[in-house]
């Protein structure tokens, strides 16, 4: 019988025990009056805890939750504990205020108390008491983001002006200002320091702003040769700012090619026409690139294309642009033009740049012709170029392209001098209509003027980089304009297809020739392991002409990043 009695009491024993670890403990909290404890409860507290440091963190909010929409002078009178598991926790918050006015005395400059919103007439700020933590946390940055990471502010001499409203003064923590004293380079140690300092604009000696900074390191994304890979971060120390950014080297190098086959009109025979592209991008570390480009057409043509340019020489904010052209067309001539500029990188996005530009042309031809002749050209230009990429899209990088040329100068063939001009332009724009429609539409125009006009001398359009369903460059005008658009439609990451509709415009002053042209067709893309295939097939008329399909042409192309 007392074993049996023990173990009843030992029952009972654990039955209170488990049933008073697991009670939770209520909160009730109440005011010095009935108004008072309506205010606290409109805040919505918790009130039930399962053990009492939680329910004394949920008093300790509540009190912050009333200084904060304005009961600055809320005190908690005591907490008392009523049962097991309930408290009371009696609080006098006394009168609500709704603003307070901060009094300007020069500490902050009135730049920075504009940007809040709140600055009157009288250069004083008048905050909300809900606003004010926000408005001290915005000043503050501001502060630093001058140079000086570590102020803070507090509001001193607090007074009150009736009992709605308060009045104070700033006051700012007395710090000495932050300069960039190191930059260090993670990831791609070897990255072009010239860009760091002309294209980011950021170099050691500048007043730290992290904010500008991290604005600025976003437009590494638009480099070719280089990726962030993180934000960049700041090591304080007591004398120093030391600044790291975090960089990838990216593959930017490319081959691109394709090759073009379509119908002789007069020997019905298939004729094959290409060309071999190639640049290579920032190999040695400077930022420079080197283009070759070699071009043979079914209509007897050849064009070999060297282009070296060199950013930042001697790390000034100007670069170099140097070209090479040369231009055969079967046996009836051959042109070389040499061209020369420099440029001014704006930002990443804006170049500015002028130049000079020689042409030399000879005639191949055995008899005399009055069109085609010897002649020797010089010209300087302007060019402006803007350029906005979308690194995310791999199929199409470039969302938005405007370059615009134009020059002057004179020709001289047979003793002859005459004074000529040109304008160019190539524009294209990639309307996203959502993650997998978007339609693409260029303009391209090239317009030549002068008083009289040389066969050899007139621009060149027509081909897969122009109107499409004509033959590369047969096309000759000393006015052009053509405009080619696309729908694309998006299977995925990697393959798309598309519309062609192309539609151009030309005038030939030696043919007296005038003329509309269009081009019809479709195509695809696919990006592989290789690089980004692409296919065209398309049909070219004039204005006045049939479609055949004797006459399509198709393009094939592959662009190689590596």
């Amino acid at each position: 019988m007392p074993k049996t009695k023990y173990l009843f009491t030992s029952l009972l024993f654990l039955l209170y025990f488990f049933n008073a670890s697991g009670q939770n403990l209520h909160l009730t909290c109440i005011g010095s009056s009935e108004n008072e404890t309506k205010s606290i409860d409109s805040l919505g507290y918790k009130k039930s805890f399962e053990d009492y440091s939680s329910l004394n963190t949920e008093i300790t909010k509540l009190k912050k939750k009333l200084i904060q929409i304005g009961y600055i002078e809320t005190e908690q009178l005591n907490l008392i504990k009523q049962t097991d598991s309930s408290y009371q926790a009696n609080f006098s918050i006394k009168n609500k205020y709704e603003s307070i006015t901060i009094i300007h005395n020069d500490l902050v400059s009135l730049p920075i108390l504009k940007l809040t919103g709140f600055l009157n007439k009288k250069n004083n700020l008048i905050i909300p008491i809900e606003h004010i933590e926000t408005t001290l946390q915005f000043i503050n940055t501001q502060i630093a983001n001058q140079g000086n990471p570590f102020s803070f502010l507090i509001i001193t001499d607090i007074e009150k002006i009736d009992h709605k409203n308060l009045k104070g003064s700033l006051s700012v923590s007395k710090l000495n200002s932050r300069t960039i004293d190191k930059l260090v380079l993670k990831g791609y140690e070897k990255f072009p320091k010239s860009f760091i300092k002309r294209y980011l604009k950021i170099k050691a000696g500048q007043i730290f702003n992290l904010d500008k900074i991290k604005q600025k390191t976003k437009s590494l994304n638009d480099l070719p040769f280089a990726n962030q890979i993180r934000d960049p971060e700041v090591l304080f120390s007591q004398d120093s700012t030391i600044l790291y950014m975090y960089i990838e080297k990216a593959k930017s190098n490319t081959f691109d090619g394709f090759l073009g086959f379509g119908t002789n009109e007069t020997t019905n025979k298939i004729e094959f026409d290409g060309y071999l592209d190639l640049n290579l991008t920032n190999n040695l570390n400077y930022g420079e690139s080197l283009k070759l480009m070699y071009k043979s057409e079914e209509n007897e043509q050849q064009t070999f294309d060297l282009r070296l340019k060199a950013p930042y020489i001697f790390n000034t904010p100007v670069g170099i642009d140097v070209n090479l052209n040369i231009f055969k067309r079967d046996s009836s001539f051959v042109t070389v033009t040499q061209a020369a500029k420099l440029n001014y990188q704006i930002n990443s996005k804006h170049i500015i740049s002028g130049g000079i530009s020689t042409v030399q042309s000879t005639d191949l031809l055995d008899t005399p012709s009055t069109l085609i002749t010897d002649y020797d050209s010089n010209q300087y230009f302007v060019n402006y170029t803007y350029t906005d990429r979308q690194n995310f899209n791999l199929l199409f990088p470039i969302n938005f392209l405007f370059d615009i040329s134009t020059g002057f100068g004179n020709r001289t063939y047979e003793d002859l001098e005459e004074k000529q001009s040109n304008f160019y332009l190539n524009t294209f724009k990639i309307f996203n209509l959502n993650n997998k429609n978007s339609i693409y539409g260029r303009v391209s125009s090239n317009y030549l003027i002068s008083d009289t006009y040389l066969e050899n001398e007139l621009p060149r359009f027509g081909g897969i980089n122009s109107i499409r369903g004509f033959e590369e460059n047969s096309l000759i005008a000393n006015l052009y304009a053509v405009l080619n658009t696309e729908y694309r439609y998006k299977l995925n990451n990697t393959i798309y297809v598309h519309s062609v509709i192309d539609a151009a415009y030309f005038e030939n002053q030696n043919a007296n020739q005038k003329e509309k042209l269009f081009g019809f067709g479709f195509g695809f893309g696919l990006l592989t392991k290789a690089g980004l295939f692409r296919f065209n097939y398309t049909s070219g008329k004039t204005e006045n002409q049939r479609f055949k399909l004797s006459d399509s042409k198709i393009h094939l192309s592959l662009t190689t990043t590596f």
